[in-house]
């Protein structure tokens, strides 16, 4: 908050320059990474809309864990395709896709010879 400033006189001051606010009761929120979690219990979840845009300011004990994602699953068509895309053998391109977590232009480009 701005110092010496009263929350009416700040939400008159924001209502008129066109800001709007919201508290969500939230009971928690977690935020997912690539490769950990954000885990935030007892927040304070305020939604601040601004010219169309949306954000939201969050606070409260935060905690983080280790994502321990499954590995992806690797069909026979992302298989075919990275074949026909690259003109690799069944096991490149199979091995490929599984450095690349089953992502199939990741897998194509690294075959290919450019770096991802």
């Amino acid at each position: 908050m701005m110092p010496n400033m009263d929350p009416r006189s700040l939400k008159r001051m924001m209502d008129s320059m066109g800001m709007k606010t919201m508290e969500i009761p939230a009971l928690r929120v977690i935020i997912e990474g690539k490769n950990k979690s954000f885990i935030i219990d007892e927040p304070n979840v305020t939604m601040i809309e601004m010219q169309g845009n949306k954000s939201f300011q969050i606070t409260g004990r935060i905690s983080e864990a280790e994502r321990d994602l499954p590995p992806p699953e690797i069909t026979e068509d992302d298989i075919s395709m990275v074949k026909e895309k690259t003109g690799a053998t069944e096991e490149a391109a199979k091995k490929a896709l599984e450095e690349t977590n089953g992502n199939i232009a990741e897998a194509i480009m690294k075959l290919n010879g450019n770096p991802s």
